[in-house]
């Protein structure tokens, strides 16, 4: 015997179509398209002027429960012939009137200014810092800044003819050159009855570097240098290699720290210093053929922490990476241009 199901002896029920969107995931999708059309008629600008033309304003919940309130204080005035009743209501409506305005102009007038934000590393929060310029002499009180979409803000204060520092943080979610998330400020002084917003893009960009592996492998062999500078057979160019004994008179940038630590922790006052010699008859490159890894982000991730222990260590190193060539060297332009590289890869 067949069991009953009225859904499906009625040929005029709707069954759900696999992958329809439900009410709510239709209401999120408007609001999405929504959000990205109106994002879309904001032009990018590091320095955004709050005017009249892209400040907004609305009641909040607390004011809409105020308009009702005094809604019904002049509807009880008007009914009980209330002289007091008709003072306290319209001295209330007064109030809020000066509110609208003291709210509106505490962001109309504001200046917000983005500083190029510095290079960060997958993993960390990135993070983003904003002046705020008042040419007003009297001071802006509770005013908000947060990327839009977000629930955690940042207040601040701006003082009279004076300026602010904001500082937001985001996570990117993966690494490479990211555009700086579209930002909000809001502020609800003096009463919270009405909620004064506007809305940036900024036009800056945020480099996010690879995250690093963790521990960071050995350094991998160096190479005889190609112009014949020297003869001796390769060693490797690691923590421990490329080192003698320290001597006397040799500089203290020579010394290998890292390694001194670990013989004073072993109870031993041994030093070691980089051998200056064997430097010059090798070289070491960072080969993404040489991690010994087969996923690709593993590569990059092995490579990031090369390129940090042989600047930590002030070696001299290249890179090669599939279709690029970084020629050895040392210094902070070299790291970020082998890191940049690592995160555009």
């Amino acid at each position: 015997m067949k069991s009953f199901s009225p859904a499906s002896a009625s040929p005029l029920v709707p069954q759900p179509q696999p992958g329809a969107p439900t009410g709510h995931g239709l209401l999120a999708m408007i609001r999405r398209r929504w959000q990205q059309w109106w994002n879309s008629r904001l032009p990018r600008t590091n320095t955004q002027p709050l005017t009249q033309r892209n400040v907004y304003i609305l009641p909040t919940g607390a004011g809409w429960m105020l308009a009702l309130t005094l809604l019904l204080l002049l509807i009880g005035s008007i009914n009980f012939q209330l002289n007091l009743g008709y003072l306290l209501t319209f001295l209330l409506v007064g109030c809020v009137a000066v509110s609208i305005y003291v709210c509106h102009s505490t962001l109309r007038g504001l200046q917000m200014h983005l500083l190029d934000p510095a290079p960060q590393f997958l993993g960390t929060g990135c993070t983003l810092e904003i002046q705020l310029n008042s040419s007003r002499k009297q001071p802006r009180h509770a005013i908000g800044m947060t990327v839009y979409g977000s629930t955690n803000w940042v207040w601040a204060d701006v003082p009279g003819a004076g300026t602010a520092a904001v500082q937001i943080a985001f996570k990117p979610a993966r690494r490479g050159l990211h555009d700086v998330p579209t930002l909000k400020a809001e502020t609800r002084y003096p009463l919270g009855t009405f909620r004064v917003w506007t809305i940036w893009r900024p036009a800056a960009q945020v480099l996010i570097y690879p995250e690093p592996e963790k521990p960071a492998p050995q350094l991998p062999p160096g190479e005889a240098r190609s112009n014949g500078a020297g003869n001796a057979p390769t060693r490797g160019i690691g923590e421990f290699d490329g080192v003698r004994a320290y001597q006397r008179g040799d500089p203290l940038k020579l010394v290998v720290w890292k390694k001194a630590a670990k013989s004073f922790a072993a109870g031993s006052d041994e030093l070691v210093s980089r051998d200056a010699q064997q430097s010059q008859q090798q070289e070491l490159w960072l080969d993404m053929a040489a991690t010994g890894l087969q996923a690709p982000e593993a590569r990059i991730s092995r490579l990031t922490a090369w390129v940090l222990q042989a600047d930590r260590l002030g070696i001299e190193y290249g890179l090669r990476l599939p279709g690029r060539e970084i020629s050895p060297d040392t210094g902070a332009a070299h790291r970020h241009r082998c890191l940049e590289a690592l995160a555009l890869c």
